[in-house]
């Protein structure tokens, strides 16, 4: 059974494909111990770095880099995301063990970072067809991702050594005025102006904030499952965003991607992890559960919604931008203008509300 469910890379795709002769020699010079011939296969998953997957006879290696064309450099940094992964490697056994980092881009054209394959299951728009749960198994699924999440936000940042990987305090305030700025870079014709999802975000900022290890992209398809018990998680990856930053924004960064079963067709036409299933929690369900573990008490939790939203639809635009400037062919990128749109909607529908009903 496990061979059938778990997560297995594809064909590379064209115009994405790596210098194998060049880059199989570095890593036998790096890596001395490495035998065979490397294969190599990339994941689609992932819209933003590219992923691919270095078999050799007795080593399984993941190599991750940043996309061709103009990028924001802050959201493509593979040294800083290679850094805070060994970093947080022993004090958070989820994150993969890592394997070598280098700047220099004339082996492939980038920089670039190495690290041991997670084998287990991504769960990504859908489960495999191979893997039944159950109502109850998938909400102990859902319960037990939200408490990795928790467990991350608890990791002692000082004893473990990991306050100097950002500012910290003020983070709330630089992510909001730099998102913004972020989406004005990239905004093209056929996106909203956002600034009245800028202003709320700017006027309705919380008065304090909590600082700690934050993912800022905690999604089921950045999480591996146990193929041999696919409620129990074992491996969180992607870390590209982390950083010392608000929880609460981390929730409401997770919950834009959070499409219920009840939720409307077009937000369902979006859907990229299987949180529509029996058993998984409403999005306020998840607020609740969070909040009521991590003591926290929130009345109202739609600035952090109102501004995971935003923060997507800037991600969205970003790489829109580059699909519009032919900087990328992938053509899933084509339509992403439309979500842009749909995502400041549903930002201003909640906007409205007095508190929170989703």
């Amino acid at each position: 059974m496990a061979s059938h469910i778990e997560d297995v890379a594809g064909q590379v795709r064209e115009g994405e494909q790596l210098p194998e002769e060049q880059l199989a020699a570095w890593l036998q010079q790096q890596l001395p111990e490495l035998q065979g011939a490397m294969q190599v296969t990339q994941y689609s998953g992932g819209a933003s770095n590219w992923t691919y997957r270095l078999q050799f006879d007795n080593a399984d290696l993941i190599l991750r880099r940043p996309p061709a064309g103009t990028k924001a450099k802050s959201a493509h940094d593979m040294g800083r995301e290679y850094r805070i992964q060994k970093a947080l490697k022993p004090v958070f056994s989820y994150v993969p063990s890592m394997r070598l980092y280098t700047d220099d881009d004339t082996i492939i054209g980038d920089e670039f970072y190495v690290m041991d394959r997670v084998a287990g299951i991504i769960p990504r728009k859908n489960m495999p067809r191979e893997l039944q749960l159950s109502e109850q198994q998938t909400r102990q699924l859902c319960q037990n991702a939200l408490d990795v999440l928790i467990e991350l936000h608890q990791v002692d940042i000082e004893a473990a050594g990991l306050t100097d990987l950002a500012k910290g305090a003020g983070y709330t305030e630089r992510q909001v005025s730099g998102w913004c700025e972020r989406y004005k870079q990239a905004k093209t014709w056929n996106v909203p102006s956002g600034k009245g999802i800028m202003q709320w975000l700017k006027a309705n900022m919380p008065a304090t904030e909590t600082i700690c290890m934050t993912h800022n992209d905690f999604r089921f398809d950045n999480l591996v499952l146990d193929v041999n018990d696919p409620t129990r998680i074992i491996g969180v990856l992607d870390w590209e965003l982390a950083t010392l930053g608000n929880p609460l924004m981390d929730l409401g960064n997770s919950l834009a991607y959070w499409i219920q079963a009840d939720d409307d067709r077009i937000a369902r036409s979006t859907r990229r992890q299987p949180t529509h299933l029996p058993g998984m929690f409403t999005r306020a369900e998840v607020i609740n559960y969070y909040c009521e573990k991590m003591g926290v008490n929130v009345a109202d939790f739609r600035f952090y919604e109102v501004f995971g939203l935003f923060r997507l639809s800037v991600i969205a635009q970003q790489i829109y931008y580059r699909y519009h400037h032919k900087q990328t062919r992938n053509p899933a990128f084509k339509n992403f203008w439309f979500l842009v749109n749909y995502l400041h909607w549903r930002a201003r529908k909640l906007m409205k509300n007095k508190l929170n009903k989703e």
